[in-house]
């Protein structure tokens, strides 16, 4: 039966149209670029341009290019001109010179859809609404006077984890079912994104329709949560330990910030706090673990460490693991080689700008491959190697001035949650090290564990984790 009773000849002939049309108008927009000095490009296809060169593996494709076409180098993605830095001192150049003209995201079809129309902190465009939700969470929820209230949360889920695996017990979580749907959503493909005049397609594949049923199930869950603490503070159950929703929920009510923080807002600022900030800790500890397994004298080392900070005590504090340092060098060593975000999160010029001497057009995407630069030779020795030991002695940090680690971004859109990240990994970790053994199960060997990637919003190990616990101390 032929599609709607229309001849074959007729669509073969709508789809080429569609093709010469694409094709043309890509023509024409490279065409009239051809007058400023671009970065140089690798050789293009019609009509998806580089898009094959991508791979299963980007940030790794994207390094193997720039190693051939330079630090800095732009590519066509369908209808989208990308550049992709894998140079610290462009980083640099970027922060220190346009830092402002770098400081828009993307807006593509998944953020509008899951995001609240960009009313989030992460994707929202930069401007006063952005300074306000900022302003948010680098005072109301990410200070280090914040973080540190926060801690009663720590200890209740550590406790929870720790039982957990003393038990053997697992059980499922709604929202980190939700919260992986919408991440697997949102790195596939959107043919809408890529060519324009194609949106209709995202329609009849599905889509655009399950990124509507993932946004519809994950509104309804943020509501719950957000009318469970109406009725807890109207039965006058104020608490001390207040949380993130509590908190800003009390910013609505006060009305200390100069924009109306309405049920969207809210619930938008909070997708980014569950979805950023439970992926990206779950698959940095998973790697950390695997790393320490697969090096067995680190694993001793930090394990002697952390075992002779805490000593005898039932309970390990934040004041013990601020003592840490080779925890937290082990740390830095796991996000210098799997940076969560090994692409970080895309940013798009807000006008034309010269960098690396070479012209960069307004709008156009660029991609900072973080990955690449944290596995440079030129500025690491031995960087395909785990050492933390090179941390030791080093002032080298992740919090956005040296550009040569950069995990957590840079600039004015580098990620506010860092020392809300930090304390939560250093503490799960320095808790299952204190009162497990951790040993490969029967049959694998930690030199040949699988540490091969999966490429997604976070890169995770593509074979997840096994390992079996062994209870240090007797209960």
């Amino acid at each position: 039966m032929e599609l709607l009773n229309v001849p074959k000849l007729s669509i073969n002939l709508l789809v080429s149209s569609l093709i010469l049309l694409f094709s043309l108008l890509i023509w024409l927009k490279l065409t009239k670029r051809k007058t400023l000095n671009l970065p140089p490009s690798p050789p293009m296809l019609p009509l998806i341009g580089n898009m094959h060169q991508l791979g299963k593996l980007p940030h790794r494709s994207l390094r193997d290019l720039s190693r051939k076409y330079g630090s800095l180098l732009l590519l066509q993605l369908g209808y989208n001109p990308t550049a992709v830095v894998s140079s610290p001192d462009i980083v640099r150049e970027i922060v220190e010179n346009h830092d402002i003209v770098f400081a828009n995201r993307p807006r593509t079809t998944a953020v509008d859809i899951l995001f609240y129309g960009c009313k989030d902190m992460v994707f929202t465009p930069y401007g006063e609404y952005w300074r306000q939700v900022k302003k948010i969470g680098v005072v109301e929820l990410f200070s280090h006077q914040r973080v540190h209230s926060f801690q009663f949360v720590r200890d209740e889920e550590v406790e929870l984890l720790i039982n957990k695996i003393r038990s053997a017990c697992l059980k499922g979580d709604k929202f980190g079912e939700l919260a992986k749907r919408l991440l697997i959503l949102f790195t596939s493909s959107c043919i809408g994104d890529i060519f324009p005049y194609l949106r209709w397609v995202d329609v009849l594949t599905g889509y655009i329709p399950s990124m509507k049923a993932v946004s519809t199930e994950l509104d309804a869950f943020l509501d719950q949560v957000i009318e469970e603490h109406k009725a807890f503070e109207s039965n006058d159950q104020v608490s001390n330990k207040r949380d993130f929703v509590s908190i800003i929920m009390q910013l609505q009510k006060d009305g200390m910030y100069e924009m109306d923080l309405t049920q969207d807002n809210i619930k938008a600022i909070l997708l980014d706090m569950f979805v950023g900030g439970t992926d990206t800790s779950t698959t940095t500890k998973e790697w950390m673990m695997a790393e320490l397994l697969k090096h067995p004298n680190a694993m001793k080392k930090v394990q002697e460490e952390v075992r002779n900070v805490v000593g005898n005590k039932l309970r390990v504090d934040a004041e013990d693991v601020s003592k840490m340092k080779y925890l937290k060098c082990v740390l830095k060593e796991t996000l210098r080689l799997h940076p969560a975000g090994s692409l970080l999160l895309p940013r798009q010029t807000s006008s034309s700008v010269k960098l690396g001497g070479y012209d960069i057009p307004s709008d156009t995407t660029v991609l900072i491959n973080a990955w690449a630069i944290q596995r440079d030779p030129k500025l690491w020795e031995n960087p395909e190697d785990f050492i933390p030991e090179r941390f030791e002695n080093s002032s080298i940090d992740f919090k956005g001035q040296d550009f040569q680690l950069i995990p957590f971004g840079f600039g004015r859109r580098r990620c506010p949650g860092i020392p809300f990240a930090v304390a939560a990994i250093e503490y799960v970790m320095a808790n299952l090290l204190y009162w497990f053994d951790w040993k490969l199960p029967a049959g694998e060997i930690a030199e040949n564990l699988d540490m091969t990637e999966l490429f997604g919003l976070t890169v995770t190990k593509k074979t997840p984790l096994h390992v079996l616990p062994l209870s240090h101390f007797s209960f």
